[in-house]
């Protein structure tokens, strides 16, 4: 089936648009969903309310440039307004962009530092943050609600491919970089660095929490991926199965699965608790050997990412085709066209997935469907209990299986 398309955000074109940096390697949704930020080139940021960017959408179709949607968005000029009001800004980064992300804060969820006597941010439960990865190393973590540069984090000696803020609202935020290494930052400590992952021995190209925050995943230039234990700051384990460069990564909402993507034409589910492949999902028929995944193709699947309904992943490959896929089918349920994709991630809700191009942000309507009982109450219990703990309950073999995600 094809998937009804719902619009497009067109970077506005410029007289360097011949020049590097018009890829749109990152889009992010607000952990609210109130707002969208993605990558427009040329070191430049968009951030649109996302609400009124979709009504937008639904309402006038394609969009014939990224600024027209601002034409309809007021512009914020008091800080007493910005709760009321969200509006949209452009935000310069410097740099050109690789990565992007959205965090809030807990307050009950203290700094990690021992000497918390005296901070420059007291970041409350009313604080959206945007952290931006560049090229030349540095991170630069901006106030959502008005532009402002807050911080500017410089430890990174490479691009910084990915960021990922641990969704517990304590502000601790991971970076991966060129440099081959994952850097901890705690940001109610001012951005302290916290601690340095070393593992990986080339790029690192992803990262992504687990919902709890107690696992860290990490993919990169090479076929291996890397599980963090982020109470102890120390490798978990590896998983191996890939079988070229491992480039995205992302948890399911109930923790239970993981979903990687990979140069090798696959995305495989695995049960990252006991290092197990419950499910490939094939982007080249039939799938090539070790030999010639290990090589180029033009079956790269370039990002991965899971609905927050727990049934559904999206996949992006170097074929112009984005796939929707259900975790207990074959093939994909829904397709769609998209040129040179780079990345996608569904929005806060699950209802629409954004993927991005050359500037460009595309979005498309997701598959819908109504999860079983026997669904939620899978993902309420793994949402508290690991893999190791289902397999001591006292149930039938086909109900743990279910609960394991094996049928």
């Amino acid at each position: 089936a094809r998937s009804r398309t719902v619009g497009e955000l067109l970077a506005p074109t410029s007289p360097f648009d011949k020049k590097c940096g018009r890829e749109n390697w990152t889009v992010a949704f607000a952990p609210d969903g109130s707002y969208l930020a993605w990558s427009q080139g040329h070191r430049v940021v968009k951030l649109v309310p996302w609400a009124r960017c979709l009504r937008n959408l639904l309402l006038h179709g394609t969009k014939n440039g990224a600024d027209s949607v601002g034409t309809r968005l007021p512009r914020q000029n008091s800080e007493s307004g910005q709760k009321n009001k969200p509006c949209e800004h452009i935000i310069d980064c410097g740099d050109i962009v690789w990565s992007l992300a959205f965090g809030s804060s807990v307050p009950e969820k203290q700094s990690r530092c021992v000497n918390i006597e005296w901070h420059r941010f007291k970041f409350g439960q009313d604080q959206l943050l945007l952290a931006t990865g560049l090229n030349n190393g540095r991170i630069k973590i901006w106030d959502v609600y008005t532009g402002k540069l807050l911080l500017n984090l410089m430890d990174h000696t490479e691009v910084v491919r990915d960021l990922t803020f641990a969704p517990d609202g304590s502000l601790i935020l991971v970076s991966a970089s060129r440099d081959k290494t994952l850097r901890v930052w705690d940001l109610k400590d001012d951005g302290n660095m916290m601690k340095v992952l070393r593992g990986h021995q080339n790029w690192v190209y992803g990262c992504a929490f687990s919902p709890d925050s107690s696992i860290l995943c990490s993919v990169g230039a090479s076929k291996a991926v890397f599980l963090w234990d982020m109470d102890k700051y120390s490798m978990l384990r590896k998983l191996e199965g890939h079988h070229n460069d491992v480039v995205a990564c992302e948890f399911s909402p109930d923790g239970a699965l993981l979903a990687t993507a990979s140069y090798d034409t696959r995305v495989y589910i695995w049960d990252p608790h006991i290092g197990v492949i419950l499910k490939e999902f094939g982007h080249l028929f039939p799938p090539p050997t070790p030999i010639f995944a290990g090589g180029a193709n033009d079956r790269w699947v370039r990002s991965v990412s899971f609905s927050q309904d727990g049934l559904h992943v999206a996949s992006l490959a170097d074929d112009k085709m984005v796939r929707f896929w259900r975790i207990d089918e074959e093939y994909p349920v829904q397709v769609a066209p998209l040129n040179n994709g780079l990345c996608c991630t569904f929005s806060t809700d699950g209802s629409v997935l954004a993927a991005g191009q050359d500037g460009s942000v595309y979005f498309w309507a997701t598959p819908r469907q109504v999860s079983s009982l026997q669904h939620l109450c899978r993902m309420a219990i793994r949402r508290v209990m690991p893999t190791s703990l289902v397999k001591n309950l006292p149930i039938p073999c086909k109900v743990m299986e279910f609960l394991c995600y094996q049928i």
